[in-house]
């Protein structure tokens, strides 16, 4: 079965047209684009793990470098290990569905820059960006979102996300663009960061 080619905004459903589908891998990929500054890039990929109003519930549920395994050991980040499926993945995580607990709703995947602010970088550097889902058992690319859009001073990017319609999964093509980092981030899903 060939990739879904998604569009920000769209969604598409994964479980009901991939019956059986459990495990998943997120792959999110970028490249830099050359700049004046000194510093070098970056970018962190993170996971949110959302209940029914949105927010995280725990600080447990931000999955991230130094938390690498969420949701009961569900979702876990690979850090900066490639796993070496495919082309270009830059981080990735592995979802297991079946083994996400009922209250967490929504997944969503996000990328930021680290640093940026002292670093003086933003998104309007970084070109390519995609986020895709592949089925772990299969290897086969289901879904792919390509962020055609150009951010100019965004520091952070809720890329995608994995959400539940009724018993089924759906996938949300997001690329929503935020100022102020990890921080910002994290505020808006109910995470108190210093």
């Amino acid at each position: 079965m060939a990739s879904i080619s998604l569009q920000k905004g769209q969604k598409v459903d994964l479980t009901k047209t991939n019956p059986g589908l459990s495990n998943l891998i997120v792959g999110l990929g970028w490249d830099t684009n050359k700049y004046d500054g000194g510093g070098d890039f970056d970018l962190d990929s993170s996971v949110f793990l959302l209940g029914a109003n949105g927010k995280v519930t725990a600080p447990e549920d931000f999955v991230f470098y130094n938390n690498t395994k969420g949701a009961g050991g569900a979702v876990e980040h690979s850090g900066d290990n490639l796993t070496g499926a495919g082309d270009g993945d830059d981080e990735t995580s592995k979802v297991a569905l079946n083994q996400i607990p009922a209250s967490i709703e929504r997944v969503a995947f996000t990328v930021t820059i680290h640093d940026a602010e002292a670093r003086r970088q933003n998104f309007g550097m970084v070109s390519n960006a995609f986020i895709r889902v592949v089925n772990a058992d299969t290897n086969e690319e289901i879904v792919r979102y390509d962020l055609g859009e150009d951010f100019s001073i965004e520091t952070a990017v809720v890329v995608g996300e994995i959400y539940r319609h009724g018993a089924e999964w759906k996938f949300n093509a997001i690329g929503a663009g935020y100022q102020g980092g990890l921080a910002a981030l994290c505020n808006d899903y109910g995470l108190d960061v210093n």
